[in-house]
């Protein structure tokens, strides 16, 4: 598209101003003494220093690769209570897990997340009778207060209407409950952008080099910019490793000595083209603990997970052949064969769940949050859920506030002073904000696409009039990344100025659906770094 050469760097952040050239970035980092460090972009790192920051404490976070580069862009997508922890007895938990869903999809991000309808399909010889998952979808929605309706059971004819490939074969009834679902990409952008409005400093692709001691304590990190080998240091009172599955990398840079503190289980999925119309989510269960899933998510089918121990280097998680075969062989269970064709597979991803070590099967661990202290005082954090990041925030800067001595404790407010619910960027009716790009659109030129209006306003909330504007600004900017997908080349010029984007998979995987689409050809990846790279 040559009419994009001539897009130029395009506006300023509304709330905060422009963003920083990543020298600025790497000076302010440079001069500055933070009180925390916050090592890793993952959901975890990016909570805790939102919260950080909030609590009015000198933050900077670093990740080596882009925010939400790794596993926090490799989930199931789902913001749920935990239907499968109720059969092990943790009600307590599915009621937290509960509360903290229906704050970020009711409250803090309602125009990231939207409710979804699961079917929970109940097979003659499964390993689960009607009378029981009737039993469990209704206690779960008790445990929600009955906010997504009251958990029930259904005849199979009614649910094939909603889920039109629902293998019906032996089907004797299916149980009915809510949940809620998002892109996590782009939640976790957001809540970047939450707390660089609160204070933070960030820096995606900037790698950690060594840390920096001072009289045995770590007091920093020396770091080095991927994006053209720059090398600088940040110097902190306290830092935090939130690496997810390299935690333990990490600590071995404070203690050459450090045992190993974690253990880590891939889980794979695939996204494939859908052959009809999907109104609700199904939820098939495998054997007595697992389930795997069918999503309707993105105009696409997300199935999967797998979950099987993972002792691997982190940087080569990959869905592999078994993998993809596990997951089809699976979704047939409750999936006709024409919706499984290997020809609608648009991609497929792997992501590490980082659990706490110890023996016992992977898929029967807990999803806690593991926190310990090395013998330089570096904090490592590990493990947890999507749908408790709000919690696991509060959950550290708790620890923070406890530190013996009480090194932050006076400079920080407490977590029980600060609001509950605190919104992200762009909150907003989704609905009420793709309507009005579709009648808001510029008089003399074309309307945009309802579809295009949706995505928009489903990724961005109020902060896709920006991009509409910069799109009516520059009409070069009003068209279609692909053909085939709602994006239009204002969100990458978007991204580039507001959302630390700094190569073509940050644009295509993270921060847009082409490439889960399995859209992101050579011209389109070449047209996107072209536009990256005029700034």
């Amino acid at each position: 598209m040559t009419t994009l050469q001539s897009v130029p760097a395009l506006g300023t952040h509304p709330a905060s101003g422009s963003l920083p050239s990543r020298a600025e970035t790497r000076d302010q980092l440079s001069r500055a003494t933070y009180d925390l460090l916050v090592i890793g972009g993952g959901i975890l790192g990016i909570s805790t220093a939102w919260h950080a920051a909030q609590s009015g404490l000198r933050v900077a976070l670093v990740d080596a690769g882009d925010f939400a580069g790794a596993t926090s862009s490799a989930s199931s997508k789902l913001l749920h209570g935990g239907l499968r922890y109720l059969q092990t007895g943790a009600v307590k938990l599915v009621a937290e897990n509960h509360f903290e869903r229906r704050a970020v999809s009711r409250e803090v991000a309602p125009h990231l997340a939207n409710p979804l309808t699961f079917y929970l399909p109940v097979y003659k010889g499964g390993p689960h009778g009607a009378a029981k998952l009737g039993a469990g979808v209704f206690a779960y929605s008790a445990l929600s207060a009955f906010g997504d309706g009251v958990g029930h059971v259904i005849s199979p004819a009614k649910a094939q209407r909603d889920v039109p490939e629902l293998r019906t074969d032996n089907l004797k009834a299916v149980a009915v409950y809510g949940d809620d679902q998002m892109n996590d990409a782009r939640m976790a952008l957001m809540t970047v952008r939450a707390a660089v409005d609160a204070g933070a400093v960030v820096l995606n692709h900037a790698a950690v080099t060594g840390l920096r001691f001072t009289r045995g304590r770590v007091t920093g990190a020396d770091l080095k910019d991927s994006t053209d080998g720059t090398e600088f240091g940040v110097t902190a009172r306290l830092v935090l490793n939130a690496t997810g599955p390299w935690v333990d990398h990490l600590r071995k840079m404070e203690d050459p000595n450090a045992a190993p503190s974690i253990r880590l289980s891939k889980g794979a999925h695939l996204v494939l083209k859908r052959t009809r119309p999907w109104r609700a989510a199904l939820a098939t269960p495998i054997d007595k603990y697992r389930i795997t899933f069918a999503l309707p998510w993105e105009d696409m089918l997300l199935l999967g997970t797998t979950d099987e121990e993972y002792e691997g280097d982190p940087a080569d998680v990959a869905v592999t052949e078994a993998d993809t075969a596990q997951i089809l062989d699976e979704a047939a269970f409750s999936i006709k064969d024409q919706q499984l064709s290997r020809d609608l597979i648009t991609y497929s991803f792997a992501g590490l769940r980082v659990l706490p070590g110890g023996p016992g099967d992977t898929s029967k661990a807990k999803r806690e949050t593991v926190v310990t202290e090395g013998r330089g005082g570096m904090l490592s954090v590990a493990g947890g859920k999507w749908t408790t990041f709000r919690h696991i925030g509060r959950t550290v800067m708790n620890k923070l506030a406890a530190l013996p001595g009480h090194p932050l404790a006076e400079d920080m407010e407490p977590m029980n002073r600060l609001p509950r619910k605190l919104p992200l960027p762009g909150i907003a009716n989704p609905n009420a904000v793709a309507h009005r790009l579709l009648v808001d659109g510029p008089a003399p030129g074309p309307r945009m696409a309802p579809d295009t209006a949706r995505h928009l306003a489903t990724h961005y909330g109020s902060l896709a009039f920006d991009i509409a504007r910069l799109a009516n600004e520059h009409p070069e900017l009003a068209e279609r990344v692909h053909p085939d997908a709602p994006e239009i080349w204002a969100q990458v010029a978007y991204a580039r100025d507001h959302e630390w984007a700094e190569t073509a998979d940050d644009v295509l995987r993270r921060r847009t659906t082409l490439t889960i689409r399995g859209l992101a050809t050579d011209d389109v990846r070449a047209k996107v770094q072209d536009l990256l790279d005029k700034k």
